[in-house]
């Protein structure tokens, strides 16, 4: 638990980025590399929806981006903008695919309320049966 409190803080910080002037539910995100580097990203909304883009894959893409592709665990806080979140905010389905291609099942998922209140999951109990590369070498 001690380990991931850093990701957990920069997953909260980066909240106060998002840009959610439709949905108005702010969320940030923060990934760590095996190389121990954090990858930080914030929703990022668009009036024609579908350019919008998941905190989740901002992180992992900025990761990619500059040679990172192996991961140990990302931290996820969201909620309705200006308030405390009162719910855990899972990632959603595209963002658990785009975790799939880069991370094995055991990744770690850290869902955050605050600071002191985190939930912890693994890839495969929110993914089971992925579709990934071993699918198409059949």
């Amino acid at each position: 638990m001690k380990k991931y409190q850093e990701l957990v803080h920069a997953a909260i910080k980066m909240r106060k980025y998002s840009y959610a002037p439709y949905s108005h539910f702010t969320v940030g995100a923060a990934l760590l590399s095996k190389d121990g580097n954090i990858f930080t990203g914030c929703n990022i909304e668009n009036a024609a929806y579908s350019p919008t883009i998941c905190a989740e894959r901002v992180a992992f893409f900025k990761a990619i981006s500059e040679g990172e592709k192996e991961f140990e665990a990302i931290a996820i806080v969201g909620g309705k903008e200006n308030e405390k979140p009162n719910d855990y905010c899972a990632p959603c389905g595209v963002c658990r695919q785009v975790m799939n291609e880069f991370c094995d099942g055991n990744f770690k998922i850290i869902l955050v309320k605050n600071e002191n209140d985190i939930s912890i999951y693994n890839l495969l109990e929110l993914l089971p049966k992925g579709f990934g590369s071993h699918n198409l070498s059949k």
